[in-house]
C-alpha cells in the first residue's frame, strides 16, 4: 500500500512504513530518497508528518541525512564475525571484493605498546594498511609482528591477506587470539584515510594472536561506525555452570 489514508493509524506511522520499503527493498544503499516537499506534495501530507516520518527512520539507521545535500538510505553495514579469519577471506565470503593499501611497513621497538613477547630493545615489524570493501574506506589497520616468528615480513607483498602469508610462507596457524572491542571518535589523521569527517564514531579492536602459545600479532583497527556493527548472540547461563560456562554466551 502506497497510499496514506484517514483513518486510525496516524499518517506519518503510515508514511514512515512507506518509506522503511523503499529503502529496503527499492533503492539501493546510499541513495537519495525524494525531498522533503516532494514527499509532502506527493503523499498529501504536511511537511511536519514527513519530519517526524523520515526523523524515525533516521533514527532507527535505515536513513541519514548529509547537511546541505538531503536524506540517503543508510549504507550497507558489515556484520562482525566472531572467530579467528582474515580481513580478506571474511570479505570475499561476503561477496565484496576487499583491497588494501599499505601506508607504512618498516622495523620499530614497539616496547610495551605490543604483546609480542619481545625484549624491551627488540625490534618488530609495524605495518600500517587501509582495508576496503569493494572500494570504499572500510578500517585502518596498524599491527606489530614478531620478527622471530615472521623473519622478513618487511620484504612480503602486505597488499593482500597477512594471515595467508603466515600459512604459506612460515607455516605457521593463527590458533588462538583475544580481542577487544571499544568506541572512539576519529581524530583528523583517521577520519581522513577512512573518508569520514573528524568525530566520527569508530569501532576499534585489537587482537593479539598467536600459534602454539607463540605471539604472533598484536593489531589495532579502527572501523568505519557507520558501516560496521557487531552481532552477538546471547544465551542465559550462569557462569561456573553447565556445558558452556567456560565459553561464555557469545558466539
Amino acid at each position: 500500500m502506497n497510499e496514506i489514508v484517514d483513518g486510525p493509524k496516524p499518517k506519518h506511522a503510515q508514511l514512515r512504513e512507506i518509506l522503511r520499503r523503499l529503502a529496503e527493498q527499492d533503492l539501493a544503499p546510499g541513495s537519495p530518497i525524494p525531498s522533503e516537499r516532494d514527499l509532502a506534495e506527493r503523499y498529501g501530507v504536511s511537511r511536519i508528518t514527513v519530519r517526524a516520518a523520515v526523523g524515525q527512520l533516521v533514527a532507527d539507521g535505515l536513513l541519514t541525512r548529509a547537511k546541505g545535500r538531503g536524506t540517503f538510505t543508510a549504507k550497507r553495514r558489515y556484520d562482525l564475525q566472531l572467530f579467528l579469519a582474515s580481513f580478506t577471506s571474511d570479505m570475499k565470503a561476503r561477496g565484496v571484493e576487499p583491497s588494501t593499501e599499505v601506508i607504512s611497513c618498516g622495523q620499530a621497538a614497539p616496547g610495551s605498546k605490543a604483546s609480542l613477547g619481545l625484549e624491551a630493545d627488540e625490534y618488530a615489524y609495524r605495518v600500517v594498511r587501509l582495508r576496503k570493501a569493494d572500494g570504499a574506506p572500510l578500517a585502518l589497520e596498524a599491527g606489530w609482528y614478531s620478527p622471530h616468528v615472521l623473519p622478513e615480513l618487511d620484504r612480503c607483498d602486505l597488499t593482500g591477506s597477512i594471515y595467508e602469508i603466515i600459512a604459506t610462507r612460515y607455516g605457521v596457524q593463527l590458533d588462538h587470539a583475544r580481542q577487544t572491542v571499544w568506541a572512539e571518535t576519529a581524530d583528523a589523521e583517521t577520519a581522513k584515510a577512512l573518508d569520514v569527517r573528524k568525530g566520527s564514531p569508530l569501532l576499534v579492536f585489537r587482537r593479539v594472536a598467536s600459534s602454539d602459545g607463540r605471539p604472533c600479532e598484536d593489531v589495532t583497527s579502527w572501523y568505519r561506525g557507520d558501516l560496521y556493527q557487531v552481532t552477538m548472540q546471547l544465551d542465559r547461563t550462569v557462569p561456573g555452570s553447565g556445558l558452556h560456562s567456560a565459553k561464555g554466551g557469545t558466539k
